[in-house]
């Protein structure tokens, strides 16, 4: 779980990678509502409060694991560091911030709250939504502004893994809403 089945293996950029594979998961839980059958099915079952509450059990669980010290002893030759490179899971949860707020702004929608979350089917810019917020969540991850900066050095727990993640996908949404608001 907390290296992503395996992304955070990679010797190559795996923050990188899980932030993209976490776009690839949404894009294709979009991409898969489209036919008639799934949209109707998908739509009738679907509550974005749900996707996060799931994100919330897999944030406080990840923390938890993180910090239990027989998992640490146990896996210790994996994760050598505080921070380990290994443990992407942090970017899965921060990316998934900007993602789903897509299903809570209704800047991105032309009728009621009621139904706002069917007009997002109708054409709306999910797909560039999706490329924006990956760049600048990875822009925020990678830069570490205040006081994500602060946490990243003072908090080497699991609290300080995923909140530092947490902070700058909460950056990346407010930064996202500047962009989009001003461009459209």
């Amino acid at each position: 779980m907390l290296t992503m089945f395996g992304i955070g293996y990679s010797k190559y950029a795996p923050g990188t990678l899980a932030s993209f594979a976490t776009c690839v998961i949404y894009f294709l839980i979009y991409m898969s509502s489209f036919s008639e059958f799934n949209i109707s099915l998908f739509l009738l079952h679907y509550n974005p409060e749900y996707v996060v509450y799931f994100l919330i059990i897999i944030t406080i669980s990840s923390i938890n694991l993180i910090n239990d010290h027989s998992f640490r002893n146990k896996f210790a030759k994996l994760f050598k560091k505080k921070d380990p490179n290994e443990i992407v899971i942090d970017e899965f949860i921060g990316q998934s911030i900007p993602i789903i707020s897509y299903s809570f702004l209704s800047f991105f929608y032309v009728g009621s709250s009621s139904d706002s979350f069917f007009i997002f089917f109708e054409g709306h810019p999910f797909i560039g939504w999706l490329i924006t917020s990956f760049i600048l969540f990875r822009f925020f991850d990678i830069l570490k502004p205040y006081p994500i900066n602060i946490i990243d050095k003072k908090m080497k727990n699991g609290l300080g893994i995923m909140l530092d993640d947490i902070i700058a996908g909460i950056y990346s949404t407010i930064a996202g809403i500047i962009i989009w608001t001003l461009w459209f």
